[in-house]
């Protein structure tokens, strides 16, 4: 079969709407956007909604769509995994950490580590989230997602295809900032769950929407997410160890994640955004990961797992959905770009430009912001096509988030529910964590350990555990009571005011018991 989806005019119509939509949203909210605080933190003017939105969208990038269904193609749905237990991060991030971040009116994440620790550790890991962010995150998620839609459509200039995405993307991330990458995140997430809802009906619906027809004809390992140690997708023992470690960071402690919630009216309305957030982070199982799995019956024996999803698109979409389903590609690889790289500005400007230079107005602040923001884009514009030259070293880089993410998850686990350790502690936990991370990546590279990524990130994080409260025992180091900056059981009161059902603890209640039904059903 024809693995390329058949573009009609009416698809590039709903291509060329899908781009008209986000540059009105980016134009129209661009004309508020005024200073620094409108830039980098939308005024703090967002609602629940919005950033629930965004939070979805910044997080899945057209590689991950294709990633999901290709993985579910290959091994089975062990792979939503990493989805559904983002949302039980989600609601420890809402019920603990935003309450500490808005009392403390930070700007950026690395900000916190400042008030909680020292200005070193703020520097050393406001750095390592630049370098990760534009080297890493926006280049490579960047050049993927050209690659993406040129298996789409063959005829696309790789270059050129980054230069487009940059240019779309930095005029309104410039002009708007944070505010416009929120809006027309809200556009981008909805139009990619409804071309993925799309897709996976009609994938369904070729086992006449019977879920005993696809459980009878697929492999049993197939539809389990809970899988034995020895598997090398995900081991069940990765899944309760270091799944968690490294959804923690990636949603309690990165900047272009928290910002939007930094960015709230109030608590109120970022509590109720990280909910939102964690809703929508349940879809992908049932829309990206299981229609993947479900294809292996209809689409046998595809010589690449990852052509799964354009295969679906090319043998089961009519014209129109197939522009819905190409937009919402787009959709995602902008909304992850966009917010890369405003929150790498952000950094650059609040970490580093502002504290040297205190004297600097709001007005000037976010001009620095901006030209940080363009600065970044034609980088990540020009280095993305680069990457072809050096697919290995940049494996390497994407597994090596488990030998980043173990001292920062300790120190911002243990800095917040207890009050032990303050500046030496933290810095050297995060510089030999570091050093320990990169000597087991070593070890890993050359066949001496051989364990799952994610068990490698579970033993380093308690490794670094271990560093931090030996220092902190050591120094005496700890910070008063009353800091605000630890957690405390005042935190978890809601706001009286509120009606009954807009209690966040319900809505985290609530959560976690779909996300538990759901877990015990696909054992």
């Amino acid at each position: 079969m024809n693995l390329i989806p058949a573009i009609s005019n009416f698809d590039w119509s709903i291509i060329a709407l899908y781009f008209i939509g986000v540059g009105i949203i980016g134009y129209l909210v661009g004309k508020t956007t005024k200073d620094d605080e409108d830039l980098f933190l939308a005024g703090r003017s967002l609602g629940w909604m919005p950033i629930g939105f965004s939070l979805f969208a910044s997080n899945i990038s057209s590689t991950n769509l294709i990633g999901l269904a290709g993985a579910a193609y290959a091994s089975g749905i062990a792979v939503g995994n990493f989805e559904w237990m983002a949302s039980v991060v989600l609601v420890l991030v809402a019920v603990v950490y935003l309450p500490i971040y808005l009392k403390a009116k930070i700007t950026t994440i690395p900000e916190f580590l400042e008030l909680r620790f020292d200005s070193r550790s703020r520097k050393y890991f406001s750095a390592i989230t630049i370098f990760l962010s534009v080297v890493v995150d926006a280049s490579t998620g960047l050049y993927a997602g050209s690659l993406v839609l040129k298996t789409f459509l063959p005829q696309l200039d790789i270059f050129m295809t980054c230069i487009v995405i940059c240019i779309v993307v930095a005029s309104y991330t410039t002009f708007g900032g944070l505010k416009a990458v929120v809006y027309t995140d809200v556009l981008q997430a909805s139009v990619l769950i409804i071309g993925c809802t799309m897709l996976t009906y009609e994938v369904f619906s070729q086992y006449n929407f019977s879920w005993e027809a696809v459980v009878a004809t697929l492999p049993a390992k197939h539809l389990s997410l809970i899988r034995p140690m020895d598997d090398a997708q995900l081991p069940w023992l990765g899944t309760i160890t270091g799944v968690p470690i490294l959804g923690f960071w990636y949603w309690a402690t990165n900047q272009y994640i928290i910002q939007r919630a930094l960015g709230a009216k109030n608590l109120t309305h970022a509590r109720g955004g990280a909910m939102w957030g964690a809703v929508l982070k349940i879809l992908p199982l049932f829309i990206m990961v299981i229609p993947g799995a479900m294809a292996v019956h209809l689409i046998p024996n595809l010589p690449n797992p990852d052509m799964v999803f354009p295969a679906m698109v090319a043998k089961f979409l009519p014209a129109g959905i197939v522009g819905v389903v190409l937009a919402g590609l787009m959709a995602a690889t902008m909304s992850a770009l966009d917010s890369t790289l405003n929150s790498a500005s952000t950094l650059i400007v609040h970490d580093f430009i502002q504290p040297s230079r205190p004297a600097l107005t709001h007005k000037q602040i976010a001009k620095y912001g901006r030209i940080s923001t363009i600065i970044l884009m034609t980088f990540a514009a020009f280095w993305a096509p680069m990457i072809a030259n050096f697919g290995g070293v940049f494996s390497y880089l994407q597994q090596a988030f488990s030998i980043l993410v173990p001292p920062v998850a300790v120190i911002f686990f243990l800095g917040v529910f207890t009050r032990m350790g303050s500046k030496q502690t933290a810095f050297f936990t995060l510089i030999l964590g570091h050093i320990l991370g990169t000597g087991l990546f070593l070890l890993s590279k050359f066949g001496y350990i051989n364990f799952h990524f994610t068990i490698t990130a579970a033993i380093a994080t308690g490794l670094c555990a271990l560093i931090f409260i030996i220092l902190a025992k050591a120094t005496g180091e700890s910070i008063p009571a009353g800091s605000g900056l630890t957690f405390s059981k005042v935190m978890v009161i809601p706001d009286r005011s509120l009606p009954w059902y807009l209690d966040y603890r319900l809505h985290g209640a609530l959560v976690l018991m779909v996300i538990g039904t759901v877990v015990i059903k696909f054992w």
